[in-house]
């Protein structure tokens, strides 16, 4: 039986038969059935694999910090929540970031077609 969760974090983020598959067989996927199931987002060759992973780190990097971060907490808390309540959720998140200079720069910057220049405030 694996531990830290895996019988209960797998099947909520792949289909029900494939995670019994999984658990119930020990089977290992390679990257190819992992990225079909959805575990995985893109399969790069391995010398690739990091010039990947900077590209996407900046790409989040470019973003505003705090709504990077309210991002990241309305989905992962959201998931925990039935849909209702994360949608409200959601829209309290969204209120809170509403009236930071960072939306403000955003939307400036978006008129000007130029890039923001976040600060995380």
């Amino acid at each position: 039986m694996p531990g830290i969760g895996g019988t209960q974090r797998l099947p909520r983020r792949i289909p029900l038969g494939a995670a019994l598959k999984m658990l119930l067989t020990g089977q290992r996927i390679d990257a190819q059935e992992a990225y079909r199931l959805g575990l995985i987002q893109e399969v790069v060759p391995l010398d690739k694999l990091m010039e990947t992973a900077e590209k996407y780190a900046q790409m989040i990097c470019e973003n505003a910090p705090l709504s990077v971060r309210a991002v990241k907490m309305a989905v992962y808390q959201g998931l925990e929540m039935p849909l209702e309540k994360a949608l409200d959720f959601e829209n309290l998140c969204w209120g809170m970031l509403r009236d930071t200079k960072d939306r403000i720069e955003g939307r400036k910057a978006f008129a000007e077609k130029r890039k923001p220049e976040f600060k995380g405030e």
